[in-house]
């Protein structure tokens, strides 16, 4: 029998604007006792998990959420333990950014707010695993559009989005010559880096190395030569199919980007996958997964309800994108 589970991630930004979630140590009596999870618990026969979620938010802490969004669905098989039997369960997370009443234990557990990059607490619930590295990646991924927006203006509107919060860009101009490229990556990677964004070189492990970016963003054609992840680097590639998206799981890469969700004006004859298809090709993995192809910003709450840690945007990142 699979057990249904609602499992919330309450959000929250600490003193100095990092982001932050509960995680809570399961009480003596229970499976698992001492170990570290997400709140929430089981859904009851006839409830929705939003339901089970608000139930179990109130029993747990006290609050009662007011502001949730819809992210994943994941299976995990847990082994029988001394203290517990063999089970499957479905977790039905869910993100909590808002609640009413104060947060307190009541069920005798420890409440612990953790940064997804620092974990100080241990040990944490197996199922976990996967879920706080997708954490640990911002929802939104910026991709260069030099061509485009000229170089005056791309310089002008990146700043003002690394002021506004986005922490992760990918430098993409197949059009540049190896020389030009360098200069312009390196200008990209030295006006991230006071605001602590991350950077990655599209295609050219040696040269993400040689400019000291943060990693590397694989066409799919690059990453499926691969036998093993490039060390020292965070990785990630662009996939298409199930076939791809099973590579990139059997590399055990950093993230990946799903695509075409819509249609787009770079690949105007590639079938979009719709969210649908893309949901379930999200399913098929653990990997964190970013939805690209026509992407704006209102489609983030979408793209999160359908699997996706969050949404890859070029041309968008032009726009108002301030998180």
């Amino acid at each position: 029998m699979i057990v249904d589970v609602a499992v919330a991630i309450l959000q929250r930004k600490n003193s100095a604007g990092q982001g932050e979630f509960l995680l809570a140590s399961r009480p003596s009596g229970k499976g698992w006792a001492g170990w570290w999870e997400f709140p929430g618990g089981k859904i009851e026969v006839g409830e929705t998990p939003e339901h089970a979620l608000t139930r179990e938010l109130k029993e747990e802490l006290g609050i009662k959420p007011t502001y949730t969004q819809q992210w994943i669905t994941r299976r995990f098989d847990y082994p029988a333990t001394s203290d517990s039997a063999a089970k499957m369960v479905n977790l039905h997370f869910y993100f909590v950014d808002a609640w009413e009443g104060e947060l307190r234990p009541r069920e005798n557990q420890q409440l612990s707010w953790q940064t997804p990059e620092n974990i100080k607490v241990t040990p944490v619930l197996p199922a976990n695993a996967p879920i706080i590295k997708a954490l640990a990646l911002p929802p939104i991924y910026a991709i260069s559009n030099l061509a485009e927006m000229g170089e005056q203006t791309f310089f002008e509107v990146l700043k003002n989005q690394l002021e506004g919060g986005v922490k992760l860009v990918q430098v993409r101009e197949k059009q540049l010559i190896k020389e030009t490229f360098m200069k312009f990556a390196a200008q990209v990677i030295t006006l991230a880096k006071p605001y602590g964004a991350k950077v990655l070189i599209s295609e050219d492990i040696g040269l993400g190395r040689a400019l000291g970016a943060d990693g590397v963003h694989l066409p799919s054609q690059a990453m499926l030569v691969l036998k093993t992840k490039p060390a020292g680097l965070m990785v990630s590639a662009s996939c298409h199919n199930a076939m791809e998206l099973a590579h990139a799981q059997m590399l055990d890469l950093d993230f990946v980007v799903l695509s075409p969700v819509k249609s787009t004006l770079s690949h105007p004859e590639a079938e979009p996958l719709g969210w649908q298809k893309f949901a379930q090709l999200a399913e098929s993995i653990s990997l964190p997964i970013y939805a690209l192809g026509g992407m704006v910003l209102n489609d983030l709450p979408v793209a999160l309800s359908y699997g996706a840690r969050g949404i890859a945007i070029q041309r968008g990142v032009a726009s108002n994108l301030l998180l």
